[in-house]
């Protein structure tokens, strides 16, 4: 059919129609998210927070300060990392498999500690953290504070009697030049998982969280994202992919309900830069649900993947009250119905 002058302007018309509706569709799906983040003012920590922050920054200190570079290149102290995760968790009750593979002709571990679950021990709930380094960097944020935040969970499980399976996992080699190859840690996990026809019903992946600023301009995002969420980088961000919506907005929701600790949260494409920047890239790989939990790293950190990712950057007042909440959350996760 020619198009006639009187034409044109309705076409156009409806086109803006389409997009803003798609616009919506995606907000509502993607962006949107259960409950609000906290906003008030900080309360005074409770004396079993001081005691959990004093807990996190010895475990950050000990892989950052005292170990420092650990990886396949520095390889005595990447033993003497996974030595003391085995021992905290062991510490805390635990009994700990490792899983052996190899990378560069060396050994390397991933390390598990399980609560079995009591009502459906088959609904696997993984939280997981690499405790590989960069090449050079004594990796304080990346990732002894995910390392350390998993510890303290762990430590605040034992005892509990969840519904489901729970499993404590420190990986192996999430950095690169192995990251989303074959020699990841968290690949040979969670193909080993899949082989087994195991029913992982989430992950849950703590990767550097221990930075946070007031300072306007300090966050930073990928394209289109500055103008959909705050520039100041003093929140704890849950991020995932499209397949991961309901693992994702349950997490944060649970998050958001039971912590006075600012929170944001996306479950977008994979493909946006930083969406699969952690372990839980791995499940999503073999059909798993997961998301990230993070201060989001290269988009505010600034020293991240540098010899001054020390612990000394970390606000480890502010990292508490996050991995209180983490705890809380998790605790939900693992009593959850199904998702």
């Amino acid at each position: 059919m020619k198009k006639t002058p009187a034409t044109l302007p309705i076409r156009l018309a409806a086109l803006f129609l389409i997009i803003i509706a798609a616009a919506g569709v995606a907000w509502f799906t993607m962006i949107r998210m259960p409950s609000s983040s906290y906003s008030g003012p900080w309360q005074p920590l409770s004396e079993q927070e001081m005691v959990l922050s004093e807990q996190l920054a010895a475990d950050v200190q000990k892989l950052a300060g005292e170990i420092g570079d650990r990886n396949v290149r520095e390889y005595e102290n990447y033993l003497a990392a996974a030595d003391f995760i085995q021992a905290s968790f062991e510490a805390a009750g635990y009994e700990v498999s490792r899983q052996e593979f190899e990378t560069e002709g060396r050994a390397c571990y991933n390390l598990e500690a399980e609560i079995e679950g009591t009502e459906r021990p088959g609904e696997i709930l993984v939280l997981g953290a690499h405790y590989d380094s960069v090449f050079g960097t004594p990796a304080a944020n990346d990732n002894a504070s995910g390392v350390a935040a998993l510890l303290a969970i762990a430590r605040a499980f034992a005892g509990d009697e969840p519904a489901r399976t729970v499993r404590f996992v420190a990986f192996a080699n999430e950095e690169p030049p192995f990251f989303q190859t074959g020699d990841m840690g968290s690949v040979v996990y969670a193909r080993r998982s899949r082989e087994r026809g195991e029913n992982i019903v989430g992950m849950v992946s703590l990767e550097t969280i221990g930075y946070y600023s007031e300072e306007p301009g300090s966050q930073n995002y990928p394209f289109p994202f500055q103008w959909l969420y705050p520039n100041t980088g003093n929140f704890l961000a849950f991020v995932g992919n499209t397949g991961s919506r309901g693992l994702l907005r349950e997490g944060i929701r649970a998050f958001r309900e039971n912590t006075a600790f600012p929170s944001e949260g996306a479950a977008v494409p994979s493909m946006i830069p930083g969406v699969g920047w952690s372990d839980h890239w791995a499940f999503w790989q073999e059909g798993y649900p997961g998301f990230m939990v993070t201060d989001t790293a290269p988009f505010r950190y600034p020293y991240y993947h540098t010899h001054q990712d020390t612990p000394n950057k970390l606000d480890y007042l502010r990292m508490t009250r996050a991995v209180t909440g983490l705890i809380k959350m998790s605790r939900e996760l693992a009593a959850a119905g199904g998702n």
